[in-house]
């Protein structure tokens, strides 16, 4: 898909006794955090968080361990319900749909949000299988449409040359920047809307990590990402926004460049500097 590019807008100004919603102009919403808190038993984890996540772009979020990242991507996907203990108020929308809506099915969000997480964790199937999981799941069972989702995603994770002559070969023969990277193409065999990533090269080496970051940059024509990582110049390399969250809460939220050259608030600035984190 070829997309114009877009020249970059001014944030909407805020007065002084507004709560800051982070919206730009002229841009869609794809995911609307309104007043969201989190609690993991008694441990406020999200404090009121408010935070606008934009169509086709690479929202990056960093902090230091135990701020609330990873809790929060989490939440984006209702994955964060799966410790029996939490607790959540507020607001998620997806596209002006709440994510907490009963009608919501949590399998349709989980369609239209991929997930990439830390470690690279393929079945242990073959190639091919890893791919085509997902859409068997939900009912193509033609050996002709299978074979060209297969394809498409491995090309669409830059993989595809790689391996091509080895489909029907474990997954777990692959190298780990390999494996990432298979996926991630199992992400886009369903298509989604927003892709989820969770320090997704934290595990890999130089090289590896450099082709995950060229094809986030490619991703992004078509995609919605969210990628948490504690990498700040990977942050400022591959993202159009930055989150800068600390105990819970977003101190800032802007275009990368600003949050990198010229931070509003004192602990952003203390943060990327290396004064603590």
């Amino acid at each position: 898909m070829t997309m114009l590019t877009e020249p970059k807008k001014k944030e909407i100004s805020i007065s002084v006794n507004e709560k800051p919603r982070y919206q730009a102009l002229d841009k869609k919403v794809v995911y609307d955090t309104k007043g969201l808190n989190l609690w993991y038993g008694q441990d406020h984890a999200l404090k009121d968080i408010n935070l606008s996540i934009y169509e086709k772009e690479v929202t990056a979020i960093i902090g230091p361990s135990g701020c609330g990242k990873s809790t929060y991507l989490k939440t984006l996907n209702r994955m964060v319900e799966l410790v029996p203990i939490v607790r959540v108020s507020g607001d998620i929308q997806l596209r002006e749909q709440s994510i907490f809506k009963k009608s919501f099915k949590v399998e349709e969000l989980r369609t239209r949000v991929g997930m990439v997480f830390q470690k690279p964790n393929p079945f242990p199937k073959s190639i091919y299988d890893n791919i085509a999981y997902g859409p068997r799941i939900h009912g193509i069972r033609n050996k002709k449409i299978l074979d060209e989702i297969v394809e498409q995603s491995l090309k669409g994770a830059y993989i595809w040359d790689e391996v091509k002559d080895r489909l029907n070969e474990n997954a777990y023969g692959l190298s780990g920047g390999q494996q990432q990277r298979l996926c991630i193409a199992r992400c886009l065999a369903i298509e989604p809307d927003v892709i989820l990533m969770d320090e997704p090269t934290s595990a890999l080496d130089p090289i590896s990590t450099l082709k995950v970051e060229e094809l986030v940059q490619q991703l992004k024509q078509d995609y919605s990402i969210v990628i948490v990582t504690h990498n700040m110049q990977q942050a400022a390399r591959i993202s159009d926004r930055t989150a800068f969250f600390l105990n819970g809460e977003v101190v800032e939220y802007d275009e990368t460049d600003k949050i990198f050259s010229n931070p509003t608030d004192r602990r952003t600035e203390d943060y990327i500097s290396g004064r603590f984190g």
